[in-house]
């Protein structure tokens, strides 16, 4: 799990197909990455990866066909900036939201522009995402953990206080530019419910 706050931004170096497969390499501090080891999660844009190498300033994960085809890995290039985050540690603040690490999909930045010291991005309202992304609801995008400030049938806004528009890839995101959605984990349980009360959907395990 995650919280949405990211630590800093890294830098892809590498990415290397393999089959269906692709090794994807980031360059990050040493700070984020004192004690990362093998096996541990990095959430990356908003997408929680394991590590398969680590050293003193970058680190490797292994990125499967279905993560590439449903997040922005699929267009990523060398020398992209990445929002990275660490897993959350049990005993640790949890000041954004639970955020798990698993993109439901992508959509694009229609408009930005500046409201005093807030930065307003208007994204695309992704249509299997209706009824998940609500005003003042939580939202991941790229990973950041942010409060939507207004949705319609088409679009949704949210803002970037300057800190976050700095620590972020957000604040560099040019119109028609894709990101990762990850909508908030309560917002989901709660469709779910009242689907199964209404009778609109069958839970089935095959």
């Amino acid at each position: 799990m995650f919280t949405g706050l990211i630590q800093e931004k890294g830098k892809i170096t590498r990415i290397v197909p393999s089959g269906r497969t692709i090794a994807l390499t980031c360059h990050a501090s040493e700070a984020l990455l004192t004690d990362y080891r093998v096996g541990d999660s990095m959430a990356i844009n908003g997408v929680c990866l394991t590590a398969i190498k680590t050293g003193k300033q970058e680190f490797t994960v292994e990125i499967m066909p279905e993560t590439y085809q449903r997040t922005t890995f699929s267009t990523a290039k060398i020398n992209d900036e990445v929002n990275l985050e660490r897993a959350l540690a049990f005993n640790g603040r949890l000041e954004g939201h639970l955020v798990a690490g698993h993109v439901d999909t992508t959509t694009t930045l229609l408009e930005k522009r500046v409201l005093e010291n807030a930065l307003i991005l208007t994204f695309a309202y992704p249509d299997e995402l209706r009824n998940e992304i609500i005003p003042q609801g939580s939202i991941a995008l790229n990973g950041v953990s942010l409060t939507i400030i207004e949705t319609t049938l088409r679009y949704f806004s949210v803002g970037l206080i300057p800190h976050s528009k700095n620590q972020t890839n957000l604040g560099r995101l040019n119109r028609g530019e894709a990101v990762n959605v990850e909508t908030d984990l309560l917002g989901k349980n709660v469709k779910a419910n009242q689907l199964i009360r209404g009778g609109r959907k069958e839970m089935s395990y095959e």
